[in-house]
């Protein structure tokens, strides 16, 4: 919702601000379709030339987390405490026990009771694979850091892609509102013997291409890009939180201090209320005693 308001609010802005100066929109209707063809088609052509189509089609899809935000919710951050508390105190009291929740988790009794996380495949397998190498005795607190670090740098960097590819894109925007520019001022030099009415016209036509491609690498595509960016950062941090609770964990604590370790890593709009979430916690033994 908020990122159509930004687009509304730089539509009204920069049109509204035109044509209260006195500018006319006629000159600007008139060329738009084909300055729009020459740079959003070479825009799009430049796109698919620098990606593949399998990055081409995630750019495009990812393009709908400008409107529709971070997939984390504040619930589902606490719903993830809640779950990586049951399964390391799972762990303490019989190892044995766990196997069955992390090496099936679609049919788990713990993953099922928080679906949103159970649907997500890189949340339980980074759970799941983290705790099967702990039940390996894989457990070098420090080593398995480093390991889950790097897995989620790659996987942080492979979601960035989409953000990148766009930012690429307003980058090349100017210029070729420059080129579209110029083959207007070609357009204009052959028509030199017309009267000025017409050349003004003209020149007016050509400068649109310019204006436009400004206009679409800052106020459209840019701030796509940022947005994207944003969304997909923030996303991250869901993944960074399950990385420093299984840490704790390899370092001996409690569950309870492990879940606090994570709560207090947790980004602070998202970070569940100390009492909140000991409530939960409270009703979860309850429900196993």
């Amino acid at each position: 919702m908020v990122g159509v308001i930004g687009i509304i609010v730089v539509f009204v802005m920069v049109f509204g601000g035109y044509l209260a100066a006195g500018g006319k929109m006629g000159i600007i209707l008139k060329s738009l379709p084909f300055e729009m063809t020459m740079i959003g088609g070479a825009a799009v052509g430049a796109f698919l030339i620098s990606n593949s189509g399998t990055e081409a089609k995630r750019a495009v899809k990812d393009m709908a987390k400008v409107f529709r935000g971070v997939k984390w919710k504040p619930e589902d951050y606490k719903d993830l405490l809640c779950l990586l508390f049951q399964l390391i105190r799972l762990v303490k009291q019989s190892p044995m026990s766990v196997e069955e929740h992390i090496e099936d988790p679609t049919n788990s009794s713990i993953f099922c009771m928080y679906p949103r996380i159970q649907a997500d495949a890189e949340a339980t397998s980074l759970i799941c694979d983290t705790l099967r190498s702990a039940s390996m005795n894989y457990d070098d607190p420090h080593q398995v850091e480093e390991i889950l670090e790097k897995r989620m740098e790659a996987n942080l960097h492979h979601s960035m892609h989409s953000s990148h590819a766009l930012q690429i894109v307003a980058d090349g925007l100017p210029a070729l509102g420059i080129v579209a520019a110029v083959l207007g001022v070609i357009k204009t030099m052959s028509s030199i013997d017309q009267p000025p009415e017409v050349l003004g016209k003209l020149i007016g036509g050509a400068l649109v291409g310019t204006f436009l491609g400004v206009f679409l690498a800052y106020g459209i595509v840019g701030p796509f890009a940022a947005r994207l960016k944003t969304v997909i950062e923030e996303d991250g941090q869901f993944y960074q939180l399950i990385r420093e609770v299984l840490v704790a964990n390899l370092h001996n604590h409690s569950a309870n201090i492990c879940i606090e370790v994570g709560r207090q890593n947790t980004p602070t709009s998202y970070r569940p209320p100390f009492n909140d979430l000991e409530e939960a916690l409270k009703d979860l033994k309850k429900d196993v005693a």
